[in-house]
């Protein structure tokens, strides 16, 4: 008989699967479950971006289109970060459509990163970070955020993980699973130590329109000297309820854009042609459905944390995404323990906070992009769940 063990290669056998399916896999079996777990918005993609990838189909436009993406498309990503964020790319040859933000995190991590280079990843953190970095060769080095420092990465907890093979750090802000966010002070902080290391960087910003500070989202190229320094990792998914469409983007300096779409040319060739027609005109003139669903993230948000805090559980304040970060620790239960007790004796399903790193032990994630009523009857469930633990 075949012996697969050995036909696997090591360094994906050794990858453990994601903490966040487990749970899932479980509750789709079981009735009358309540789902915090998936982060992905309860809105439909809105109307105008549905019609616009329907007259695609209906104009026949079901062809490849060039490998970095439509040039209209590119152009309009342009022409949005430059009136967003005021950051100026060349669609040419500065931007790149990709299949959804994990293919640009994927696509980057590999342009760069050779066997032995290291890449620092602020923890907790989005689940792939680890695993890409491992799947090209590098080594991940994790830097533990914490609750009293708002989750934030400072610039002191950043240089003692630095070595010599240090080559890639990841900015995942604002954060999945935290929410945390960082201001243009702490960005600065953060740029002298890259620059002064001669770091190159990823900044996540996939929840960039998901802010409730009162303040406009900060975008680490935005930062002086760090255009250079810096690919834009961002997408589709989340600001525009457009997560089964699957599209995504990475802008930043011409010579690694170049090298990352020669691989996305031999694993992808191109993005779906009908989801990029679909994105020009999100782009274009979805603002105001942006911001209607950042309000009713913002209520939903202040709901989810005000009552996790009245059941009695330290609950730090997010500030971006839509998932809040409770401390559970007061039950005495570990993440994994408290997550798994509370899908079977409650049939409410989160995420333990050790899906997103060691760091994550002590808290769960629970996404709020779902409506107030399954928000409300999942809340209720938590607090009988955590009197019989709490005394």
């Amino acid at each position: 008989m075949m012996d697969y063990s050995k036909l696997i290669s090591e360094n994906i056998s050794s990858l453990a699967p994601s903490g966040i399916r487990k749970f899932f896999d479980v509750a789709a079996e079981m009735k009358d479950v309540i789902s915090l777990g998936v982060g992905e918005p309860d809105f439909v993609t809105p109307w105008a971006v549905r019609e616009a990838g329907i007259y695609s189909l209906e104009k026949g436009r079901t062809h490849y289109s060039a490998n970095s993406g439509l040039i209209e498309l590119r152009k309009e990503i342009c022409t949005y970060l430059m009136r967003k964020y005021n950051l100026h790319y060349n669609p040419k040859t500065e931007t790149l459509v990709t299949v959804g933000g994990s293919e640009a995190i994927d696509l980057l991590i590999r342009a760069i990163i050779s066997p032995g280079d290291e890449v620092l990843i602020p923890e907790p953190c989005f689940v792939c970070y680890k695993p890409c970095t491992i799947m090209a060769g590098g080594t991940p080095v994790t830097i533990q955020t914490e609750e009293k420092d708002n989750f934030k990465l400072t610039a002191e907890k950043l240089i003692e993980k630095i070595t010599p093979k240090s080559k890639l750090l990841i900015l995942p802000f604002p954060n999945n699973p935290t929410g945390a966010v960082m201001d243009r002070e702490d960005l600065e902080k953060i740029a002298k130590v890259v620059k002064e290391h001669n770091l190159f960087v990823l900044s996540d910003e996939i929840y960039g329109e998901l802010n409730y500070t009162g303040n406009p989202h900060v975008p680490f190229a935005s930062i002086e000297d760090m255009w250079e320094r810096t690919v834009t990792v961002n997408g589709f998914s989340k600001a525009f309820a457009m997560t089964g469409w699957r599209l995504g983007y990475a802008c930043g300096p011409e010579p690694v854009i170049k090298q990352m779409t020669k691989i996305h040319q031999y694993a992808i060739m191109c993005a779906p042609t009908t989801s990029q027609y679909a994105a020009i005109e999100a782009m274009r003139s979805c603002d105001d459905e942006v911001e209607y669903m950042r309000s009713e993230y913002d209520h939903r948000r202040r709901v989810m944390v005000n009552g996790f805090r009245e059941m009695g559980l330290s609950c730090f304040e997010p500030l971006g995404a839509f998932y809040v970060f409770p401390n559970i620790s007061a039950t005495g239960l570990s993440s994994e323990e408290f997550a798994t007790k509370l899908l079977y004796e409650k049939k409410v399903a989160v995420v333990p906070g050790t899906a997103f790193g060691e760091s994550g032990e002590g808290f769960i994630r629970c996404s709020y992009a779902y409506s107030i009523k399954n928000i409300e009857r999942a809340l209720e469930r938590i607090g009988e769940f955590v009197q019989e633990y709490v005394r």
